[in-house]
């Protein structure tokens, strides 16, 4: 199974390219940074449609085909609307939910060619709830869980749509942030592994069957419900 995997250099997404790699598939990784496993990628911005667009062809060329897709790309930028700067709130826009349409869009072609094509996107428990100081990252996963579901539709018999929505997770995700935004010491997060693992149950589903939405979070998690 040929896996395009975006944000597949670290954090959630370089988690399911080790898991696609174990469980026999190619993962093909698409990220601003180059993976440190060897396998197969090309760099690009998902904020940039066009770099985008190329390296998902390009992939997808290299390799034959796609089989699935995962959007595991995802930036955040914490604090009242007022005080982030409107450069860095429309580029989580940009790539969380933009990112996310423009690598679909563009593999879509390959996925309706495969027999049992796939999409798993990447909401967040913050696309289902909202909480202060997160308008560009709750806009965006917003975003994500409607884009996800209309594209369900429109899909529907043709390739299997999933949306994976994921809790804390123990990544250099909140590595940048402020401390009052950072989660506290005695949060639980979970394991990116773990979420790879539920990713990976979403991909090897069986023709004709597809999970369309999963919440996978911490016993403990505060974010959900």
């Amino acid at each position: 199974m040929n896996v395009l995997i975006t944000g597949g250099a670290s954090g959630l997404g370089e988690a399911v390219a080790r898991r696609v790699a174990a469980d026999g598939g190619r993962p093909l990784v698409l990220d601003r940074h180059p993976p440190k496993d060897d396998v197969e990628y090309r760099q690009a911005d998902l904020a940039d449609r066009k770099c985008a667009e190329l390296a998902v062809h390009g992939l997808a060329r290299a390799a034959g085909g796609l089989n699935a897709v995962v959007t595991a790309a995802g930036i955040d930028a914490c604090g009242a609307l007022c005080d982030v700067p409107a450069e860095d709130w429309e580029r989580v826009v940009q790539v969380n939910l933009l990112g996310t349409v423009t690598v679909v869009r563009a593999a879509l072609p390959y996925l309706e060619n495969e027999p049992h094509g796939r999409v798993v996107t990447i909401g967040s428990t913050l696309g289902l709830r909202a909480v202060s100081d997160a308008t560009a990252y709750c806009a965006s996963k917003f975003g994500v869980v409607g884009f996800t579901r209309a594209l369900a539709a429109e899909t529907a018999g043709k390739v299997a749509v999933t949306m994976v929505v994921p809790g804390g997770m123990d990544t250099a995700f909140f590595d940048d942030r402020a401390d009052k935004y950072k989660p506290g010491p005695d949060a639980t997060l979970n394991q990116p592994g773990d979420v790879a693992a539920t990713i990976a149950f979403a991909l090897s589903q069986p023709p004709g069957c597809e999970v369309r939405e999963m919440v996978v979070c911490p016993s403990r998690e505060t974010s959900w419900p």
